[in-house]
């Protein structure tokens, strides 16, 4: 499998070079897209993080240790990242948090079954999670800040190993994509970790990949720099699942070290502002 750097880049071009241009009314800025993009690692042969800009390592760690609390009060996350600020409600709380959908929104703990699934049967191709709630999101739905953008994921074993695949409806690839991919890549290695399973491949497909025409410019710097190759190796720290549910932030702390270690990215890009 190639790298993240390269995957990355080469989608980053055929946007810029093959993307349609079109006016997004909600945001009212122009946005270059293609439909049906895929992306895959072998995450044994390394975890994929974008190297090709500095990104933000803490905020998908602690990201995905508070999606496994289940919890939908934004207090834990805001000891690390102030990144959700703008789409919580008046209670300080995310309407669609991931995690609260995961572990109790649906009336069920689906990553727990998952896990309990997983251990009982490891063949079972049943292991399906949503973040996406029909009977609330889009489609005219109820008005929300936020609604998801990675809306569903499977979680198999194939081949003695855990795969992971995360479906996208939509993605920034300057701002949302990096983050994503990183953040289910751990999400797979702490899985792993809980089954006593190695990590094998994560997929991510994407409905509708996207760059704004405020970030143009910082496309095609991407597109133009060298990729350098880098690899990082990650072991996921023992009973990190269990550890995430308690919201230890240690945890995050302990994760975070050891990829900074490991992670030589290229120069910054300068800030890049979300569009909301």
């Amino acid at each position: 499998m190639t790298n993240f750097d390269h995957q990355y880049q080469q989608i980053l071009k055929n946007i810029m070079e093959n993307g349609y241009a079109e006016k997004n009314e909600r945001t009212g800025h122009v946005c270059k897209s293609l439909p049906g993009q895929t992306m895959q690692f072998d995450l044994s042969e390394g975890f994929p993080i974008l190297t090709l800009r500095k990104i933000p390592l803490k905020l998908f760690v602690a990201e995905q240790v508070w999606f496994l609390t289940g919890k939908k009060d934004l207090s834990f996350l805001q000891q690390f990242t102030r990144i959700w600020d703008d789409f919580a409600e008046d209670d300080n709380t995310i309407a669609s948090a991931y995690g609260f959908r995961w572990r109790k929104h649906f009336g069920r703990d689906q990553v727990g079954m998952l896990m309990e699934l997983l251990k009982k049967d490891p063949t079972s191709r049943h292991g399906v999670v949503l973040m996406w709630d029909p009977a609330d999101d889009g489609l005219g739905g109820k008005a929300k800040k936020n609604v998801p953008c990675p809306y569903t994921f499977t979680v198999q074993i194939i081949g003695g190993k855990l795969c992971l695949h995360l479906i996208i409806r939509s993605n920034d690839m300057m701002l949302g994509n990096p983050h994503d991919v990183a953040g289910f890549a751990l999400l797979a290695y702490i899985f792993a970790e809980k089954l006593g399973v190695p990590v094998g491949i994560l997929t991510v497909s994407i409905s509708n990949a996207h760059i704004y025409d405020i970030h143009f410019d910082q496309a095609n710097e991407i597109i133009s720099r060298e990729i350098l190759h880098p690899e990082i190796k990650f072991k996921c720290p023992k009973n990190a699942f269990n550890r995430a549910e308690r919201g230890d932030t240690e945890l995050v702390q302990e994760i975070f070290r050891q990829l900074k270690d490991q992670y030589s990215p290229q120069e910054s890009l300068g800030r890049m502002k979300i569009v909301l």
